[in-house]
């Protein structure tokens, strides 16, 4: 029993799984409680989906991934912008329209370049793979998003409740909307090693969610994600055949379920144990 928590620091895909594991269980948190805020968040699943143009480009011309699936990230964001601004056309369906259309060329790119893309690890994620360039990469936007977030964190609050207020205070809105986009599409790039597209958006949201039941304070939120990571991890070493991406977004969803039921300030099942104010 003593073992439990040691063991799987002796294998070096390990620590290199757990290392990165926390890494994204901080940052996404953090972007994800602004998406929830801003009543956003599925605009991260389709970011998450508009990178593998880039992403099939990137690995066709021999350059680093990250830069093409940044690129072609920053183009989904952008082109759900310029739907909303040219058109009566409401964010919901401009995202839909965007998620589909970015993907399925994501994925005729791949037939026609003949890519030898893994697509089962982009979609679902492959911590066990892990590398230190993925380490380094990821720690690297892990202390620039959060730098900036710091940085900017009462012009960032001020946009985030109240964008036309914001605008009439003379704040940069559309640098600010720019590097919140930016910040997405980097996290989801980080992110991409440990849960891949199709489950980032769940570790964006989730533990931000259950951290918003429970929770006030920005750096309680960056814990209860990096223990989701860190539990997922060690769920699939110990249990062989349940994959770490999926293992990480249960146990977070299932923190959300624990928080949902029995926060003490907004649980479904306390509600009767709280005195009426």
């Amino acid at each position: 029993m003593l073992n439990f928590p040691i063991e799987p620091w002796q294998y070096e895909f390990m620590r290199y799984a757990i290392v990165i594991g926390i890494l994204v269980g901080i940052l996404c948190p953090v972007v994800g409680s602004y998406l929830i805020v801003q009543r956003m968040a599925l605009y991260g699943d389709v970011i998450a989906h508009a990178v593998l143009p880039g992403l099939s480009l990137s690995f066709f011309l021999g350059i680093d991934i990250a830069i093409g699936a940044f690129i072609s990230g920053i183009m989904g964001a952008g082109t759900i912008s310029w739907i909303r601004s040219q058109s009566r056309v409401k964010v919901d369906a401009a995202m839909a329209l965007t998620f589909s259309s970015f993907f399925s060329v994501g994925i005729i790119l791949i037939s026609v370049l003949r890519n030898n893309i893994d697509l089962d690890s982009f979609l679902f994620g492959d911590i066990l793979g892990t590398t230190t360039t993925d380490i380094y990469r990821t720690a690297i936007v892990t202390a620039l998003i959060l730098t900036a977030v710091w940085l900017s964190y009462k012009e960032l609050l001020f946009y985030t409740f109240d964008r036309t207020g914001a605008e009439a205070m003379g704040l940069p809105v559309r640098i600010i909307h720019l590097g919140f986009m930016s910040a997405i599409t980097l996290t989801i790039i980080a992110s991409m090693q440990a849960v891949g597209v199709i489950l980032v958006i769940s570790l964006l949201v989730g533990p931000a969610l259950t951290a918003y039941l429970l929770v006030k304070e920005l750096h309680q939120m960056m814990i209860v994600g990096a223990f989701a990571s860190l539990s997922g991890v060690y769920i699939s070493f110990y249990l062989k055949h349940v994959p770490s991406g999926p293992a990480i977004v249960i146990v977070s969803s299932g923190l959300f379920i624990l928080a949902l039921l029995f926060s003490p300030s907004q649980g479904i099942l306390t509600q009767r144990f709280r005195l009426p104010s």
